[in-house]
Formats: structure tokens, sequence, C-alpha cells
């Protein structure tokens, strides 16, 4: 009788586990698949790809300004400014920076306050494909194998070009040119190498940092990277 009731048991258990873990299999594999066909798919410079952040705006109809400029119609001292700014290994790291990564990690084990470590390419697959709040910690570990992934795939001059068409600069402003013109009603190609640091200074806080309206510590950062672009060098060798 023990074994009956066992058998009788187990029947509605499976029965209702099955179908449940076959749909969430197939949910993860569609999550995991579609930013590897995506990534192939963005290589060609024609496509223009949005953020999850302008799907977003979309959805909720806010809308947005995004123009799209080919890396050729950027000035490279905004490029130069961008990579001095947030990512100065972008040139020689395959998606992740493993020295930053590392010094990230030695510093939460000593209970000390930690930076960011990411990449442009970290950013850029973090923007294309993923969310941005809750779950940092959790978003990480799914970014950094895209990152490495987009890095295998996409040479790094798309990577770049994308990531400077998708950065949010402002409340529904996407894109440098769409920045350009918005905080100093110029084109992309046209900044000169103050305004191409205030713009690269204001990427790690978009809302809260105005370029067009700089206070004295944005002014001092965007002096520092000023500094740095102007003797880039070898930093900037894979975009040129």
């Amino acid at each position: 009788m023990a074994s009956k009731r066992t058998g009788r048991s187990r029947i509605p258990a499976r029965a209702w586990s099955r179908p449940w873990l076959r749909r969430t299999i197939k949910v993860a594999a569609v999550l995991v698949f579609l930013p590897v066909v995506l990534t192939i798919l963005y290589l060609p410079p024609f496509v223009h790809p949005i953020s999850t952040l302008m799907m977003k705006d979309i959805v909720t109809f806010q809308g947005y300004d995004r123009r799209w400029a080919p890396i050729g119609d950027i000035a490279p001292v905004l490029v130069h400014s961008v990579i001095m700014s947030e990512d100065g290994q972008f040139c020689s790291h395959r998606g992740i920076d493993l020295a930053e990564l590392k010094v990230v990690i030695d510093d939460a084990i000593a209970g000390e306050q930690t930076r960011g470590a990411s990449t442009i390419t970290m950013q850029t697959v973090k923007n294309l494909y993923l969310w941005h709040r809750p779950f940092g910690t959790l978003r990480k570990l799914v970014e950094m194998p895209l990152a490495v992934y987009a890095d295998l795939v996409m040479p790094k001059k798309r990577i770049m070009e994308i990531y400077l068409n998708i950065a949010e600069w402002g409340p529904n402003i996407y894109g440098i040119e769409a920045a350009a013109q918005h905080h100093f009603g110029r084109s992309a190609k046209n900044l000169t190498r103050r305004q191409a640091a205030l713009l690269a200074v204001t990427l790690p806080n978009p809302i809260g940092r105005n370029p067009a309206k700089p206070g004295p510590g944005l002014r001092r950062l965007a002096s520092l990277i000023e500094a740095r672009a102007a003797r880039a060098g070898g930093y900037v060798d894979c975009i040129e």
C-alpha cells in the first residue's frame, strides 16, 4: 500500500513540473540565443541597433532623439576622449579588462569600496541586450561572457560605433549626434576638444550631469580627460 501511495503522489508532481521546466528552459534558451544571433546581425554598418532603454522609451510612449552617425562622421577627439574616460585599455583587452577586474575583486574581498570595472564592450552589450536596474551583480555575470563573445566576432571599430550611437547622454537623448546637437548645437563631426571631454565625462551619469552646464567638479574631470585624449597615442590605434 505504501508503494501505491508513493506512486500516486508522484504522478501529479511530474505532470506539473515537467511542462513548467520545459517552458523555463525554452525561455532561458531564447534569452541566451538572441544576443548571440543579434550580435552577428549587427555587424554590417548599415544596421542601426537600438538599446533596451530606447525600447523602454518607445513602449512608454516617451519617444527619444537618436540620429545615427557613422564613426567616420564623429570627431576623432570625441572617440579618443570617450576611450580615455571610460576604458583606457579598450584596444588591448578582449571584452573584459582582467587587470581592472582583479583590482575590484581584491578591494571587495578587503572590504573596501569598489569602483566599476565595466569596459566599453561590456557597456555596449548591456545597452543592447540587458537591463539596467536592479540585480546589478546578476547582470554583470551575464554581461561578461556576452562582452567576450562580442569582442570575438565584432571589430573594435564597430563596437565603438554602436556604443557611441546608443549611449545615453540625457533624458531621452541617445547617441553622440543627438547629444552634440542637443547640448552644443553642432554636429558630432565639429565638436571641439573641450566639448568632447565634457560629453565623455557625462557618460557615467547622463541624467545627473549636463555637459552644457558643467559644475566645478565636472570641469575638472573634463580638463583631465582633455589632457589624456591629447596624449592617447597607442591607446586608440584600434579605431584609427
